[in-house]
């Protein structure tokens, strides 16, 4: 008599795969009388193929999902998109679920941002005219919240050969947070609103720590953004005061947001 029995033990898990080790245990009575030895090493090797047959079946699957988990890690490490460094944190930020603004139909299918072409003319200088004694007062937003603004100072420069000017203020809530208590913040709509960049404007984060002795900044345009309620109307924004809107094409920063 012959009697086969097969223990499996699963004792490594590793990557989320369960690595099975096959013990085969063979317990061999017989009785000589009544199966001879020919008999007897048919059935063994019978016994033999069966289970080197399920050892292979279960490590195949294995690796299969191991490519399979592979895969799916390789996606999500592409390379970011972007040509500048600012281009690629800020698709980093939107592509991460923790901090990302987009609703989950967007952020499902987002492969990055669309920004318009890196050019070094929408790169100025301004000369800041600061205000004396400005009145803190309640900045409009999309929703019915009023944060606490103050206007800091008026900004003047040239781009492509047009004058323009546009105010910039300081949220007062930011002064009470060591993160945000350098950011000024730079509102401003343009003739691409509406068109090729977001409607509601575009904003533009400059530091008090970037004004010259002389009162000059630089500004980049390049590195302008849009409201988060351009992405989910969940969010409260400030609107662009009407008097930071600039009669020319600010064709720099990003684009509207094709939604899903």
């Amino acid at each position: 008599m012959l009697l086969i029995y097969y223990q499996y033990i699963s004792t490594d898990r590793t990557l989320g795969l369960c690595h099975e080790i096959i013990v085969v245990k063979i317990y061999t009575v017989f009785i000589l009388s009544f199966i001879d030895a020919v008999k007897l090493h048919k059935l063994f090797e019978c016994c033999i193929f069966e289970v080197i047959k399920i050892f292979m079946m279960k490590n195949l699957f294995l690796f299969f999902t191991f490519l399979l988990i592979l895969s799916c890690n390789s996606q999500d490490k592409r390379p970011l998109v972007g040509e500048t460094a600012y281009q690629q944190k800020l698709n980093a930020s939107y592509k991460d679920a923790t901090k990302s603004p987009l609703k989950k139909k967007d952020l499902k299918h987002f492969k990055g941002l669309d920004f318009f072409l890196v050019d070094s003319s929408y790169i100025v200088t301004a000369q800041l005219i600061r205000t004396e004694n400005a009145p803190v007062f309640k900045m409009a937003t999309t929703t019915n919240r009023q944060p606490l603004y103050k206007e800091y100072g008026v900004l003047k420069f040239n781009i492509k050969g047009v004058n323009c000017k546009l105010t910039i203020y300081q949220s007062q809530d930011d002064l009470r947070d060591k993160k945000y208590k350098d950011y000024l913040f730079l509102p401003f709509t343009d003739n691409t609103s509406g068109n090729e960049s977001y409607g509601g404007g575009r904003y533009m984060d400059v530091m008090i720590s970037d004004i010259k002795a002389d009162n000059t900044i630089e500004l980049n345009f390049n590195n302008t953004y849009n409201p988060y309620c351009a992405y989910n109307d969940k969010y409260s924004c400030p609107l662009t005061p009407r008097k930071n809107h600039l009669n020319i094409e600010i064709k720099a920063g990003v684009k509207a947001f094709k939604k899903e």
